[in-house]
């Protein structure tokens, strides 16, 4: 069975954005030997313009063959004309206010998002890359396999929270950490059974 990653960027204290959404400020720190990471063992993670800019598209895949995004991270896209963000993969975007799907790549899924992401769980291929944001992650927090947590060396004191859900426990066993020279981390959880 395929498995569902939220692979995802946060602040220190668990921010995944500013209250807006924005989370600019986080691209100073592809840098260094994190920027080597993200291009040599995440690329199917990058955005294609990303893949592109660092000599990477035509990488193959590795981890992950399929991508499922909130309404509000896929509008990061839209605003910059650009409708299949994550070209080399198999595109999902779940809105409900998006009745027709812009780009033939991408298919809107409009009704219950985790019945849809058990069923490409049930599919063979690569992992299922959660790209975010929080409304979507709060839907799927049931589903998520692994977490990928890229730490960023900031405090945003409050923000877009990782997962936007009702209080509940999920336990996650520690897999790795990783240390960066820009004071990055990345931490891979995996849920515990």
């Amino acid at each position: 069975m395929r498995k569902l990653s939220y692979f995802i960027a946060a602040s220190i204290d668990g921010f995944i954005g500013a209250p807006d959404g924005n989370a600019d400020f986080f691209t100073s720190f592809v840098t260094g030997d994190f920027l080597d990471y993200l291009k040599t063992q995440c690329s199917d993670t990058l955005p294609t313009p990303a893949r592109q800019a660092f000599g990477v598209d035509d990488a193959p895949n590795t981890e992950f063959d399929t991508i499922i995004q909130g309404r509000a991270s896929y509008d990061l896209a839209l605003d910059i004309k650009l409708t299949s963000p994550y070209a080399h993969l198999r595109e999902y975007v779940a809105s409900r206010s998006i009745k027709e799907t812009p780009d033939p790549h991408v298919e809107i899924v409009s009704g219950d998002v985790a019945a849809k992401v058990r069923e490409l769980k049930q599919e063979d291929g690569l992992g299922i890359y959660l790209c975010g944001g929080a409304s979507l992650a709060g839907q799927l927090l049931d589903e998520v396999d692994e977490l990928v947590i890229k730490t960023y060396p900031v405090v945003l004191g409050s923000g877009m929270p990782m997962f936007a859900a009702e209080f509940r426990i999920a336990d996650f066993t520690l897999d790795s950490v990783r240390a960066f020279d820009n004071g990055v981390l990345v931490r891979k959880y995996r849920r515990k059974h």
